[in-house]
C-alpha cells in the first residue's frame, strides 16, 4: 500500500517515453499503476526495477484502451490498490499514415480510439479520484496537433481533439484538478522509421538543432504535476523550439 505517498496511473508505460514517465514519477516518489497493452515481457521488467528500489510502489495494468469498459476498470483498480490518485498521465497513443483517398473509417477509430476517446473516458472515470487529492491530469499531444502533417490529417485531427479535450477539463474540473499538456517534438523516431535525410531535414528545423531525449518529456511531466501548482489548461512545448519553424 502506499500509504500517504501519491499515485499516477500511467497509460502506455512498458517503453519510450510512457517508461521513461514511469521512472521519472517513481524516482520523485510516486507510486504507480502502469498500463500497457501487450508488452509484458518490457512491462515485467520495468516493474521489477521499480520494485527493487521500493516495494510494493507498482501496479500492472494490462487493457486495450480500444476498450471503453476496460476504461473505467483502469481508474478502479488503481484505487482498489492505493486506496487514491493523485496523476494521471495519458500517454498511450497511435500514429500512422492515413493519406487521402486511401483512409479508412477503421484508420479512424483505432486513431481517435487511443488520442483522444481513451484520454477522455479515463479522464472522467478518475476525476472524482483526483478532485479528492488535489491531483492533476497531464496529456501527451503533439506539435501536430496544432500544425498539420502531411498524409497524416486523422492522426492531427485526433490530437487536435486531445489538446481541446486539455483546455475543456481544465474548466470543467477547476479549481480541484489541474489539467495540462505537453507537446513533444523529435524525441523519438516512430518504430520502423529510419529515413536518415528526413531525420536530418526536421532537426535542422529545430531551433537547439538536435533531438530530445525521453527523460525531457518526463521532467515535463513531473513539473507539470509536482510543482506547477498555478497552471491549468497549458500546453507545454519541448521540442527544441520546432514550432518556431513548422
Amino acid at each position: 500500500m502506499s500509504g500517504q505517498r501519491p499515485v499516477a496511473l500511467v497509460t502506455g508505460a512498458s517503453r519510450r517515453i510512457g517508461a521513461a514517465i514511469a521512472r521519472r514519477l517513481h524516482a520523485g516518489g510516486y507510486d504507480l499503476a502502469l498500463h500497457h497493452r501487450r508488452d509484458d515481457d518490457r512491462m515485467d521488467a520495468l516493474c521489477a526495477e521499480l520494485e527493487s528500489v521500493r516495494a510494493g510502489s507498482t501496479l500492472e495494468l494490462r487493457a486495450d484502451l480500444a476498450d471503453l469498459d476496460a476504461l473505467p476498470l483502469l481508474v478502479a483498480d488503481t484505487v482498489a490498490r492505493y486506496s487514491r490518485i493523485d496523476a494521471l498521465i495519458n500517454n498511450a497513443a497511435a500514429f500512422f499514415p492515413t493519406p487521402i483517398g486511401h483512409a479508412t473509417a477503421a484508420q479512424w477509430d483505432a486513431l481517435f480510439a487511443a488520442n483522444a476517446r481513451a484520454p477522455f473516458f479515463l479522464a472522467q472515470a478518475a476525476a472524482p479520484h483526483l478532485a479528492a487529492t488535489g491531483g492533476a491530469i497531464v496529456n501527451l499531444v503533439d506539435v501536430y496537433a496544432e500544425r498539420p502533417l502531411k498524409d497524416h490529417a486523422i492522426y492531427c485531427m485526433a490530437k487536435a481533439a486531445l489538446l481541446m479535450l486539455t483546455q475543456a477539463l481544465a474548466k470543467d474540473l477547476a479549481p480541484k484538478v489541474r489539467v495540462n499538456a505537453i507537446a513533444p517534438g523529435v524525441v523519438l523516431w516512430p518504430e520502423g522509421d529510419h529515413d536518415a535525410a528526413r531525420h536530418a531535414k526536421l532537426l535542422a528545423n529545430t531551433a537547439l538543432g538536435r533531438a530530445g531525449e525521453p527523460d525531457d518529456v518526463a521532467a515535463a511531466a513531473f513539473y507539470l504535476l509536482a510543482d506547477a501548482r498555478y497552471t491549468t489548461g497549458e500546453v507545454l512545448h519541448v521540442d527544441g523550439g520546432r514550432k518556431l519553424a513548422i
